[in-house]
């Protein structure tokens, strides 16, 4: 799993890569915490999914432990790109009635 991030116009957009199950998540965590704590003050964070090319519910976990720190700083949370896979699991579980998912790449 690899992970980029970047500031652009007011928000932060995180670029996942990989699979983000349970193997993987404990790294991409500490670096996501930190940019979050980093860019505190923003207005959102977008996390890009594009890359993605597997996600279990340790993936679903790692997205809600985001959304709750970025919370902790009033920042809102969006997802972009999901595959086809991931998707279909975010669709399932909810999780896109408390991050929803941007209709277009920015």
């Amino acid at each position: 799993m690899k992970m980029q991030g970047r500031m652009m116009g007011g928000s932060l957009y995180i670029y996942l890569s990989g699979e983000l199950d349970e193997h993987s998540v404990s790294e991409v965590r500490e670096a996501a915490d930190r940019l979050i704590d980093e860019c505190a003050g923003l207005s959102r964070a977008v996390f890009n999914l594009a890359g993605v090319k597997f996600m279990d519910s340790t993936g679903i976990g790692f997205l809600i432990g985001r959304y709750r720190r970025l919370k902790k700083y009033n920042m809102d949370m969006y997802l972009e790109n999901p595959d086809v896979n991931a998707d279909k699991i975010l669709s399932l579980s909810g999780v896109y009635a408390i991050m929803p998912k941007l209709q277009e790449s920015v």
